[in-house]
């Protein structure tokens, strides 16, 4: 049910993205430190859901459709967020868009690998990569402005965050790699039956396996 537990904090996702706007809007260190909260609690919640649904037995299709659009949602906000108000450097603006571009490749060769019933399970890899998107999405909206307010001035978090994304984007290139080999197989008739798994995103669920 869409009022389960698990797919409210899905939603939450969603819900966030216009206060995490506003924050960013209004360009002041109290307002940074606010927006790097708010996509901080509201990335913590994409572990929390599927725990959720686990541990409950609270599996819907809702849910399932609901959680990648969700973190897809809330990471292009951030990152266009960033982009579009000079928060990032020459040097963070590639691995954004490599970032960025990547989403949307996956997202269109998971729907196509869902209909031929291809199982998706989470490496290790995919979830290196969401911590690192994650965490250096937050703490460039931080950026140097609001670190002095949490006793970090002395930290170059900008250049942290940056260094973090690139981190993210590599990792992004090797997982959305696998995505491709998967689609490109199928396309040409050369994959295995549809039984065979490639990785996917932390976050997401397996095709035959529904978290919520």
């Amino acid at each position: 049910m869409p009022t389960d537990l698990p797919n409210l904090l899905t939603l939450s996702r969603i819900a966030a993205i216009p206060l995490l706007v506003v924050f960013a809007a209004i360009r002041e260190p109290w307002a940074d430190l606010a927006a790097c909260i708010v996509f901080s609690l509201a990335a913590i919640t994409d572990y929390f859901d599927g725990k959720l649904a686990r541990s409950r037995q609270q599996i819907s299709d809702f849910g399932r459709m609901l959680d990648p659009i969700a973190d897809k949602l809330l990471v292009g906000a951030a990152l266009m967020l960033l982009a579009g108000m000079g928060r990032l450097t020459d040097f963070g603006l590639f691995p954004a868009i490599v970032i960025l571009l990547r989403e949307i490749l996956v997202s269109g060769l998971r729907e196509y690998l869902a209909g031929l019933s291809v199982g998706l399970p989470v490496t290790k890899l995919a979830k290196w990569k969401t911590g690192f998107q994650m965490g250096a999405l937050g703490t460039l909206l931080a950026g140097d402005s609001a670190s002095p307010l949490v006793w970090l001035g002395w930290l170059p978090v900008s250049l942290i965050g940056e260094l973090m994304l690139w981190t993210a984007a590599v990792l992004t290139l090797l997982t959305g790699w696998d995505y491709l080999q998967a689609g490109l197989r199928h396309v040409t008739g050369a994959a295995t039956p549809p039984t065979r798994e490639v990785p996917r995103d932390a976050g997401a669920q397996p095709a035959q396996t529904p978290l919520h």
